[in-house]
């Protein structure tokens, strides 16, 4: 018999919620086959099986918040088929299960909670994290379809309910949670500011016109302007360094690197920062496909906790919506964060080169960017961003191609 327990998801990552199982009791599962959801603090995150066999028994269910090292699950394994187990370095001592023996009783997950009545008379298994939904709501157990294994309610099935009823609460997932204590958290810490500039960006559109159609075939994405705009903050940020800074203890750290966190709305229902690293060193294809590559990832719950942990300067893309400029909310401990807004065909004054202007048609947005005081000053930040903007408006991208 082989044991499955919770592995470290995470530097900082000590403990989960098991969200959902993706097999049952008596099913086969293959190797690296997802076998169940986790919530933490951070991030969800779908969990591939460590073994190939038969899914023998399910000592976590789902709702159950587990240590590090505890016992999920018990397999009846195919010969050969397991993956290296998590070393137990890795987990925090008062929850490593031993080499020999299943985990300490006080490292298990808490016990099956036990049947809760309904009021029709029947009993059903509810776990702790459904109980509370369906008690915080005034839910009779009896009206909800449960989906789970023989039919037990799930949090998802509870929140369906609530979704599919008027006058519905609508309780936080664990993301609104972790997001609003972060925002709180960073509008409580942080000093800010708001600078906010309008960017001619018909360069870069020519450029995206002539390239899109081939980009699309090769790639499989679309040509969109956060590269371009990625590529500028990065060659503005050589002159004004101190935008790429984290604030320490009574320091400001200054960071060599350019790790971009990229905000990805997870269709409405929550939003992820996950973090490209080193993009200062990328091109802007590189960069495309990095922002594609994690974004999706991001979407597809295939993010690991270590995604979202590092980054040193933050841009959030609303643009998509036609904004007209937002006022984010900065990314701690990071100092600065880039809202990239609508770009729309609008009349520009157009100067040649003996001084003549005109008008003419030309793709326009704004950039704005939410900044911490106690980092720099308006000045600081504004000539930052009119970096940004010179680079957009005048250097070669077909050189890019």
């Amino acid at each position: 018999m082989a044991e499955v327990f919770l592995p470290q998801l995470g530097e900082a990552i000590t403990e989960g919620t098991i969200t959902q199982w993706f097999k049952r009791v008596g099913d086969q599962v293959a190797l690296d086959e997802p076998l169940y959801e986790v919530s933490t603090d951070k991030v969800d995150s779908e969990v591939p099986s460590p073994f190939a066999g038969l899914l023998l028994e399910i000592v976590a269910n789902e709702g159950t918040l587990v240590q590090v090292g505890g016992l999920l699950a018990r397999f009846e394994a195919d010969e050969g088929s397991a993956v290296p187990p998590v070393p137990v370095a890795a987990v925090p001592a008062a929850a490593a299960p031993t080499p020999s023996a299943a985990p300490a009783p006080e490292s298990a997950p808490a016990p099956a909670p036990a049947p809760a009545a309904s009021s029709g008379g029947s009993s059903r298994l509810l776990s702790p994290v459904v109980r509370a939904l369906l008690a915080d709501n005034g839910v009779d157990p009896a009206r909800v379809t449960g989906t789970g294994l023989g039919g037990r309610i799930t949090r998802a099935d509870v929140e369906a309910f609530l979704r599919d009823n008027p006058g519905r609460a609508e309780p936080f997932n664990s993301i609104r949670q972790s997001t609003g204590r972060h925002m709180v958290s960073s509008k409580s810490t942080s000093p800010h500011v708001l600078t906010a500039m309008e960017v001619d960006f018909e360069g870069v559109e020519v450029v995206r016109q002539a390239h899109r159609a081939a980009w699309k075939e090769a790639e499989g994405s679309s040509l969109t302007y956060l590269p371009f705009i990625v590529r500028a903050v990065v060659e503005a940020l050589v002159d004004f360094p101190r935008i790429n800074a984290s604030v320490g203890d009574g320091e400001l750290i200054v960071h060599g690197d350019v790790n971009l966190a990229v905000a990805v709305d997870l269709d409405f229902e929550g939003l992820l920062a996950p973090v490209v690293r080193g993009v200062d060193d990328m091109s802007l294809a590189e960069v495309a496909r990095a922002i594609v590559d994690i974004a999706g990832r991001a979407r597809s719950k295939k993010l690991v906790p270590d995604d979202l942990v590092g980054g040193t300067f933050t841009i959030t893309n609303p643009g998509q919506y036609g904004t007209m400029f937002q006022f984010p909310i900065i990314n701690q401990p990071q100092v600065a964060i880039l809202s990239t807004d609508g770009i729309s065909r609008k009349p520009v004054v157009v100067v040649d080169d003996d001084g003549a202007e005109s008008v003419a048609i030309h793709s326009v947005g704004v950039l704005a960017m939410a900044w911490d005081h106690r980092a720099f000053d308006g000045a600081y930040a504004a000539a930052f961003l009119a970096g940004v903007r010179d680079v957009i408006q005048t250097r070669d991208w077909e050189s890019e191609f």
